[in-house]
């Protein structure tokens, strides 16, 4: 029997109402966006009462197994009155294991784009970006058809489809309804030419926070000279342009014979100095924002090289955890099928970056096949074929090597120092290497889900059976099974524990406001950046108030981009380097020093790294986009 419309109606805009409340009940923020609901999870845990009340209204029922069932119920429910309706509930029945779930703070993007609308008699809950019913396409992992969280199963399921990623894609790519969920942090400037600058920025990109971000510290450092050259200001906005960026897909096909779309970037920002060097990151957050902040990092970072270096990065927002070595090659050769024809020793050579290890020799063999011949190699671990690399090696061990200069003009010396250290990955291990080397106490190292400390300090055994553990992808928890005096603590940073000097070698932004305030009372004096941007404006604000001396990435991470040349060059033998070897070659940390005291910045300022790193490598950048003309 068919309802009549007004009873539809009626019965929609109570489900509606119903939606709002149990939303609101069960810790869900609600937002009128016209006529769609935007429903984002809060923080907690699911309601074990949530298994058992309906989702649309009306009183609970029995779990069933067909969905003519579940309409029949719906149907009749409309037809009760208000009166009959407040009816007291029956008593919660016993939740299904199989549809347990704990909610999470990532799933939070989940319902934000969901709205209510009725479909055969029945309200359902809609994804408003492809306008489909989430059981239109989904695999069930909660239940069966008839259980009582059928409806949120089925949406979350349908949100982690193939085509609701595409389609959510094609919605964020719209800037009328690009909606920024970070704020942006603005810095004061000085001069007005600097300001435009950044505002250009902002206006262009509103988006990309990271790229913004990178952009206003750049900037920033370099308030005294544009100030004190109109000129430059041309300079920086077509700098601030990156000359190619590549954005495509990138299909392949897992072990199941399914086949999944991810996203691929190269973003070559500058190439005024020479050909491209720069890395390649896998990880899901990866977007074109990232991929433009790493390239201009890289830019600068090359500049102060000796070596005649433009600068590139990109990636995928593929996940290498849990994917087979099969799964990988298949994604490693779909991703090079299509940047190949832009790689070269005389166009651009990506190195390792985050999720990037095993991937690059995949990455190399498709580049081989597709190029015909073998001119020139990708720098990267355990690849024979150009030498044991010491890329990662360098970098590490650069920034230890930063840090005993910067110690050796205060007359001190690293020995004795205790060190917290963020990260697991390769340059974490060869800073530790290299710390122990030289006496110092490094005493953590964390991942993305907590960190571990060890009051007696790492040794090399230690660092050995580390590495063991990442190798078998182990938590960091199991070595404190092992070792006593080390614990382990669970959604936690290391940088409240007591240290002279921090390595965050993380993850960008990993240390906000509160993080460099608890490294300030901790009595961290100098603070090594061996991730790229890994403090936010608010943390560094924090550090320069408590006069904390920063060691920039683009000045201490340069060891790296040297080892790649040398590699190349088959002239690398960085093991036997000394801090004073590395000064001499490099010459990074006396040119900075020397770019902040040409624009008035004292040596003791804890900006004068920061902003003489910054402005020695625009300066040389600007020099040659200068003679080249505008191009």
């Amino acid at each position: 029997m068919l309802l009549p419309a007004e009873g539809i109606r009626m019965n929609s805009t109570m489900d509606d109402i119903n939606l709002i409340q149990q939303a609101q009940r069960h810790h869900l923020v609600v937002r009128e966006l016209g006529e769609e609901i935007d429903l984002e999870i809060g923080h907690g845990d699911d309601d074990h009462s949530f298994a058992n009340t309906p989702i649309m209204g009306g009183r609970p029922r029995e779990h069933s197994a067909e969905d003519n069932d579940e309409v029949k119920n719906m149907m009749a429910s409309s037809q009760f009155s208000n009166e009959e309706q407040d009816v007291p509930k029956t008593q919660p029945v016993k939740r299904k294991k199989k549809v347990v779930k704990r909610w999470r703070e990532e799933w939070a993007d989940t319902y934000k784009w969901a709205y209510v609308d009725v479909k055969e008699g029945t309200a359902r809950i809609f994804c408003s970006v492809c306008r489909e019913y989430g059981r239109k396409h989904r695999r069930n992992p909660y239940g069966n058809e008839g259980s009582r969280n059928m409806q949120m199963s089925a949406l979350e399921e349908h949100n982690n489809s193939l085509l609701h990623k595409e389609a959510l894609r094609l919605q964020m790519a719209s800037k009328d309804k690009i909606v920024v969920d970070k704020t942006i942090y603005v810095k004061a400037l000085m001069s007005k030419t600097a300001g435009s600058i950044v505002e250009a920025a902002l206006k262009r990109d509103p988006h990309e926070v990271e790229f913004i971000q990178s952009v206003q510290e750049a900037v920033h450092a370099l308030d005294r000279v544009i100030a004190k050259n109109s000129h430059y200001v041309n300079i920086m906005e077509r700098l601030l342009e990156p000359e190619r960026m590549l954005v495509f897909r990138v299909p392949w096909v897992d072990d199941r014979g399914e086949t999944h779309v991810n996203r691929g970037f190269r973003v070559h920002f500058n190439q005024a100095l020479g050909p491209c060097r720069g890395g390649i990151r896998f990880h899901p957050s990866m977007n074109l924002s990232i991929a433009k902040f790493l390239g201009f990092g890289q830019t600068l970072k090359n500049a102060l090289s000796p070596y005649r270096l433009g600068g590139a990065a990109g990636g995928s927002d593929f996940d290498p955890k849990g994917k087979t070595d099969n799964e990988i090659m298949r994604f490693c050769q779909s991703f090079m099928n299509e940047i190949y024809r832009y790689l070269g020793p005389d166009k651009d050579l990506p190195s390792e970056e985050m999720g990037v290890a095993r991937e690059m020799g995949y990455l190399l063999g498709q580049y081989r096949r597709l190029a015909g011949h073998f001119q020139g190699s990708f720098t990267g671990p355990r690849i024979f074929w150009s030498g044991s690399s010491l890329r990662t090696e360098a970098t590490g061990y650069g920034l230890v090597f930063f840090v005993q200069l910067m110690l050796a003009d205060m007359n001190k010396e690293i020995k004795g120092l205790r060190c917290a250290v963020s990260g697991s990955g390769k340059i974490t291990m060869h800073v530790l290497e290299k710390l122990i080397a030289y006496g110092a106490l490094p005493i953590t190292v964390s991942d993305s889900k907590g960190y571990l400390v060890d009051e007696d300090g790492f040794d090399y055994v230690k660092i050995s059976f580390l590495r063991d553990i990442k190798a078998q992808q182990r938590s960091l928890r199991d070595y404190s099974k092992t070792y006593a005096r080390s614990k382990y603590y669970d959604e936690a940073k290391p940088w409240s524990e007591r240290c002279d000097v921090a390595f965050p070698c993380g993850y960008q932004n990993e240390i906000d406001q509160s993080d460099a305030m608890s490294l300030v009372n901790s009595g961290c004096r100098i603070l090594v950046e061996g991730s790229n941007m890994p403090c936010t404006p608010e943390a560094v604000d924090v550090f320069k108030k408590a006069n904390v001396l920063i060691a920039p990435a683009i000045a201490a991470g340069a060891g790296g981009v040297v080892a790649g040349e040398l590699e190349l060059n088959h002239e690398c033998n960085l093991l036997n380097w000394s801090p004073e070897d590395f000064e001499s070659k490099l010459q990074i940390y006396q040119r900075a020093l020397k770019a902040a005291n040409d624009f008035g910045y004292q040596k003791e300022s804890p900006e004068a790294l920061v902003h003489g790193a910054v402005i020695s490598a625009f300066l040389t950048i600007a020099q040659a986009m200068s003679d080249q003309g505008c191009v």
